[in-house]
This record gives C-alpha cells, structure tokens and sequence, in this order.
C-alpha cells in the first residue's frame, strides 16, 4: 500500500523593510523543497522602518498573487508561535555570510527547543550576498537609485 505523503509547510519570517531579490531568490528556491511557504513580516512597535507592515504584507502579496503556494502573514509574537499557528514544520532562512551564519545557528537551537521545528538555510545566490534591506535603505536615504535591490512582478 502506498502511504500518502503529508504537505510540507515552511516559514520564512523577517522584518522585509523592503522585501528585496534577496529574499525572492529564497523564495524561489524554497519552493523546490516545500508544498507551502508562509512568508511572515514581523512587526515590532518599537523598530522604526521604512515601510508600515500593511505596506509589506501588501507588496509581498502583490508579488506571490499568481503563486498558490505562497501565503503573507504579519505577526507581532516570536516566530515560533507563528509557526505553530500555521503548522509549520520548517523555517527557511537565507545565508550570506559567516556572520548570518552564526546568528542563524543560535536561531535554529531556539527554534528547535522551543517547538521542536527545523530550519533549512540557503545559501545566498553569491551574486545576492550585497543586497539587503538595509543597504536599500541606506541608498535611499542618500537619494541613489536602489530599485534594483527590489523584485518585480513576473
């Protein structure tokens, strides 16, 4: 008899102040080892940022509109809770250096003794490894052009 497969959910959390090619590329890549990917935007009163979280769950959504298998969800509480809310049984996270690695490392330890959910690390695309949110908002804020940093509608 031919056991059925149960669907794979993962989460894949950050502040995305913006969402940039960085974080698609994970996405993308993702996709290739999940049924389903929640991408949750966190939102923390005390962080300022540039973009409102309605304003990066909306641009996130936007661009996963034509995907089914991708799903926006803010959050406020830690991202473990997240998971549990949405039956996680993995977080996907991006890694473009040795410093990512290490804090992602002790994320991955919290993660797993708190709820018991493993996490997959993607090494970032090496011609990603210099794009980020906060070099975005660094370009911005001297008025240099950084749309290149953000993906676009297929």
């Amino acid at each position: 008899m031919q056991q059925q497969a149960s669907l794979s959910t993962a989460l894949f959390v950050g502040t995305f102040d913006p969402f940039t090619i960085g974080h698609a590329d994970i996405v993308k890549r993702s996709l290739q080892f999940v049924d389903r990917l929640v991408i949750g935007v966190g939102v923390n009163p005390d962080k300022h940022t540039m973009f409102s979280s309605e304003e990066r769950v909306e641009a996130i959504r936007g661009l996963y509109a034509d995907e089914p298998r991708v799903s926006v969800e803010a959050y406020s509480d830690l991202a473990i809770d997240l998971a549990r809310r949405t039956g996680a049984q993995f977080f996907v996270r991006g890694v473009r250096s040795v410093k990512d690695f290490e804090y992602e490392r002790d994320q991955a330890e919290y993660n797993k003794r708190l709820g018991n959910v493993e996490t997959l690390l993607l090494y970032a695309d090496p011609t990603l490894t210099a794009v980020s949110s906060s070099a975005y908002r660094q370009l911005v804020y001297f008025h240099k052009d950084a749309s290149w940093m953000l993906p676009q509608k297929q």
